[in-house]
């Protein structure tokens, strides 16, 4: 399976999908929810403490990710470091031979499981991307040179449903400015919103991904069209997913049939099961 630097440089139709470090240091199901993937998709996110919640460092997943030949997204938010840690963790990243780095300013600790934690957010993932872009210049955040410059494949995180869109757009051309090469989208379910937001990006040398999140039951559409900004699931869709007697069957068949339908549109898809990495590969035996 190619890389994920040589599926898109190559212009192949890349997936990626998400794989949740264990809420612990047992990393056997970890493992075999990675392998089992591992010839069916080019990268492997690594998330770094998802939704504020406490988890398997980011690092260390992708580091055992790298040790059974798995190419990992590793991604790192601003939420729980300052700029000094920020850049110990990709120079880390770099010397275990990690390629491909995610960066996000990352949810809230208000969302998550240890509420009383104090959140840090030195950077931002805009400023965060331009830190790594340095390091591959081999220079600090202060500008001083640094031992061995490092090689990152950067990418980034945009909502091409937000709205209003205009605050996105400026945001996602300073990520490209700061050194960002590739882009995972928000939960795509509108293709003509995505579309309007190609047009725009085929004019910069960027990839982008789009988001594929499985819709498990109707009432999981319901709770992201409420709560989940830019994200907006038909009503047809909410609609089979009511009327069907295996609402998760027919969340892989909307999948599946999103995947298809983007194959001549963007540069590829990054899948989201939240949690349910083992249905990743149903997803994918419905597009071979």
């Amino acid at each position: 399976m190619q890389s994920l630097q040589e599926s898109l440089k190559s212009n192949q139709f890349t997936i990626t999908a998400e794989v949740c470090p264990p809420k612990g240091a047992d990393v056997k199901d970890f493992i075999s929810k990675a392998l089992a993937l591992k010839e069916r998709v080019n990268a492997i996110n690594v998330t770094d403490n998802q939704r504020a919640i406490m988890r398997l460092g980011s690092l260390g997943a992708s580091i055992i990710l790298l040790s059974h030949n798995i190419d990992p997204i590793y991604q790192l938010t601003c939420r729980d470091r300052n700029r000094i840690a920020l850049q110990s963790d990709l120079l880390s990243a770099a010397a275990f031979g990690i390629k491909n780095v995610l960066l996000l300013t990352g949810d809230h600790v208000s969302a998550g499981d240890h509420i009383d934690a104090k959140p840090v957010f030195d950077l931002d993932s805009v400023q965060l991307i331009d830190i790594a872009s340095r390091l591959n210049h081999g220079f600090s955040a202060i500008d001083k040179p640094i031992k061995g410059k490092t090689s990152f494949f950067i990418g980034g995180v945009v909502n091409p449903g937000a709205s209003p869109l205009e605050p996105e757009m400026i945001t996602f051309e300073k990520k490209v400015q700061s050194g960002a090469r590739f882009f995972q989208t928000q939960a795509i379910y509108d293709i003509e919103k995505l579309k309007r937001f190609l047009h725009f990006v085929n004019k910069l040398d960027v990839y982008i991904l789009a988001g594929i999140l499985v819709l498990k039951s109707a009432k999981m559409a319901r709770f992201l069209n409420d709560n989940v900004a830019g994200v907006n699931v038909p009503q047809d869709l909410i609609k089979q997913l009511e009327d069907s007697k295996d609402p998760l069957e027919k969340g892989i068949e909307i999948a599946a049939e999103q995947i298809r339908s983007l194959k001549n549109i963007c540069h590829g898809v990054h899948i989201m099961t939240v949690g349910q990495e083992e249905i990743i590969n149903n997803i994918l035996d419905k597009i071979d």
